[in-house]
């Protein structure tokens, strides 16, 4: 076998590896799991013959995916989309994405790694004609936070900045999915935002917002502050606002949320007991797989670790709550911030005779709820900054599902009503 082709080999192995488990790749080549796991580490090159068959394997999948989502039961836009965490949720609940906005060119290029079929994504949301947008059955919208955040709103203040409505480059960005809410009237809309969206100046802010999606655009609006903590364990909670047009008996009280606390940090962790599942996406850039343990760069060095304890303490002399947040495989984290780039200090891993370390991305990925086989193509910074502004992923499954049996109500009553009528 060529070098050329033992490299077409190994890399039908890595793009088969991404849709496939490694036990069903086994099965379909009839080899011990083991073996195809050498396959992948690059330990055994396999012979050419199954070059054909990994073809088809690629190609049935990728049918199938395509398949799912043309059949979509419901269709949807993502509007601020980011890395496509409320898309995730909507997809498994059986949604057909047909629009997407997100500005930042590197949440762009993680977007289209993981939903490949995106032939374009529009940028400025603001400079779009709404009347140029397709007709949709739910609007999707996690509207920038910075604004409203209580750290954005500490570090605007501290510049001199406003804040929410007076901030002219986010804060407003909730009035251009109001204008295309207006334009193109979906059934649904579900919007994302922080917690103190809710208390921020006062609650003037958010009674501008639901005056102007109730009283302007005659919605029926509920919403809700939910805390990821149900399904991951990480501290994180986002206020949840779900409008219908027209009154549908729809409650926010629908959402199925588990039970705080069940899910551990170990879940979501590295396993340093030789089962740490190989993932060709990231090969070996977060752990290192022949001594079973995360690479030591995520290992904070002793100028920091000496650094942080220092800060950590003088603030408690002074009575604040400033500090780093140190956690065990049993705890659940503080919530994950954009800014865990600069020094990982609202969540640090506890290391026996070690100082402590950040969490890897791909232990970043899982803490919000993403699958394994979620591609992560950008650099170590830029992936803390995505996920930092991510949405638990599973919440808003279990969103989607308590919107979708409504919107499909509204979905079959639209069309029992005469052609003629709709026109």
């Amino acid at each position: 076998m060529t070098d050329t082709e033992k490299n077409s080999v190994t890399e039908l192995l890595q793009q088969a590896a991404v849709m496939y488990s490694t036990q069903e790749i086994a099965d379909e080549f009839q080899v011990a799991k083991s073996t195809v796991l050498r396959w992948l580490k690059g330990e055994v090159i396999p012979k050419n013959y199954i070059t054909e068959r990994l073809h088809n394997m690629i190609s049935r999948k990728i049918t199938a995916r395509s398949a799912d989502i043309l059949k979509g039961d419901f269709t949807f836009i993502d509007l601020f989309a980011g890395i496509g965490g409320i898309r995730r949720g909507f997809e498994l609940a059986g949604g057909k994405c047909i629009y997407t906005s997100e500005w930042d060119t590197y949440a762009q290029k993680t977007y289209t790694a993981n939903y490949p079929s995106e032939k374009s994504i529009v940028g400025d949301i603001t400079k779009v004609d709404a009347d140029t947008i397709p007709d949709h059955d739910i609007l999707l919208a996690g509207f920038p936070c910075q604004p409203f955040s209580i750290a954005g709103v500490s570090k605007k203040n501290a510049l001199g900045r406003p804040t929410g409505f007076a901030d002219k480059t986010q804060g407003t960005l909730f009035f251009d999915v109001a204008r295309i809410i207006k334009a193109k009237q979906p059934k649904a809309f579900v919007l994302e935002n922080v917690k103190n969206l809710k208390s921020h100046d006062k609650g003037r802010t958010f009674k501008i917002i639901m005056e102007t999606l109730t009283k302007e655009l005659g919605y029926t609006v509920d919403y809700k502050i939910i805390d990821g903590q149900s399904w991951v364990p990480q501290h994180r909670e986002r206020i949840v606002i779900v409008g219908f047009r027209g009154m549908t008996g729809f409650s926010m009280e629908n959402v199925d949320i588990p039970q705080k606390g069940q899910i551990k940090l170990e879940s979501i962790l590295h396993k340093t007991d030789g089962s740490e599942p190989f993932l060709p996406q990231d090969g070996d850039k977060y752990f290192d797989f022949h001594k079973n343990r995360v690479h030591d760069k995520y290992t904070l060095t002793d100028n920091l670790w000496a650094y942080l304890q220092a800060y950590a303490a003088k603030h408690r002399s002074l009575g604040n709550g400033f500090g780093y947040g140190l956690v065990k495989k049993t705890d659940t984290t503080r919530t994950l911030s954009a800014r865990y780039y600069k020094d990982g200090s609202e969540i640090l891993v506890y290391q026996r005779g070690k100082n402590p370390r950040r969490l890897t991305p791909r232990e970043c990925a899982r803490l919000m709820g993403y699958p394994d086989d979620y591609i992560i193509p950008v650099s170590d910074t830029r992936a803390y900054k995505q996920f930092g502004n991510s949405v638990v992923v599973p919440l808003f499954h279990a969103v989607a599902e308590a919107v979708k049996p409504y919107v499909m109500e509204l979905i079959e009553k639209e069309q029992q009503i005469p052609e003629q009528i709709r026109a």
